[in-house]
């Protein structure tokens, strides 16, 4: 009779050691890979200084359903917000003094300038940029006031400020807000000077953030403001109190009956003001 077979648990399996390591390695290998990496310290260059690396998904805006309406007209726009809004805040656009009307909020619509969030009411979105121009004395420009296309004389008290073209950089919009709203005096001064050597934004004066209130513009309509303020020096400007008249602010548009039935700026008023008197 031959003897049984030697059993599997008294025989050493020579591929047992190498099994071994190989798990071992695997294992070294897996958790080396699944360990967080240092960063890397980007170092981006801009033109007249440097931004923090906070691109906008960073910035905290309230939890709220922001769906993008098409309006075909201002017309729709109106029949779609007046259940919406109360009665007699809706009907106070463009008649009350210093307030826009229904073409304004459909153009701002159709240049991608705001979004309306699917609520009751309806909450207004804009993101802006705001200028603080500071010169050599320290004071810092502001609009004390406004003359609208109607008429109507609207009171400002507040730095140079624009709201910002969709995918527009901070950079851009700042040199596209002084130029709308100050070069009719800046060209005077500096007519052979490119707008991009006019302005010189000071470094590290970047700040964000997000403000919610009532709209005067729009009566009765929330409003979520995100801020975007720099400091600049912009050359060409006058050392006393002064006044400019703006680019016609839709001139690309297609829809031009459109924008003239919005009520538009004509003139701003300027002055300079101490910087301590204004708060950050």
């Amino acid at each position: 009779m031959s003897p049984p077979p030697p059993s599997s648990l008294s025989k050493p399996n020579p591929n047992s050691l190498s099994d071994f390591i190989f798990s071992a390695f695997s294992l070294f290998v897996f958790y080396s890979s699944s360990s967080p990496k240092p960063t890397t310290n980007l170092n981006t260059h801009r033109r007249f200084f440097k931004f923090p690396i906070m691109p906008l998904t960073t910035t905290k805006t309230p939890a709220i359903n922001h769906n993008h309406h098409h309006f075909a007209s201002p017309q729709s726009l109106s029949e779609w917000l007046r259940p919406r809004l109360p009665s007699d805040s809706f009907a106070a656009w463009g008649t009350r003094p210093g307030t826009k009307n229904v073409h304004n909020l459909w153009l701002e619509l159709s240049e991608g300038e705001t979004s309306l969030a699917d609520s009751t009411p309806p909450v207004r979105t804009v993101e802006v940029v705001v200028v603080r121009v500071r010169d050599h004395q320290n004071r810092i420009l502001i609009e004390s006031h406004q003359q609208l296309s109607n008429g109507d004389v609207r009171n400002r008290s507040r730095p140079l400020s624009e709201k910002m073209k969709p995918g527009e950089t901070v950079e851009a919009a700042v040199v596209r807000a002084v130029k709308e709203e100050l070069g009719s005096i800046i060209r005077v001064s500096c007519s052979d000077v490119n707008d991009d050597d006019i302005v010189k934004i000071i470094p590290n004066s970047y700040s964000s953030k997000v403000e919610e209130r009532l709209s005067v513009s729009y009566p009765g309509l929330p409003a979520c403001y995100v801020l975007h303020t720099v400091d600049a020096f912009v050359d060409g400007l006058p050392d006393c109190e002064f006044c400019t008249e703006e680019e016609e602010e839709y001139h690309n548009l297609d829809e031009k009956q459109e924008a003239e039935r919005a009520i538009s700026c004509k003139k701003h008023y300027w002055k300079w003001v101490d910087s301590y008197t204004l708060s950050s």
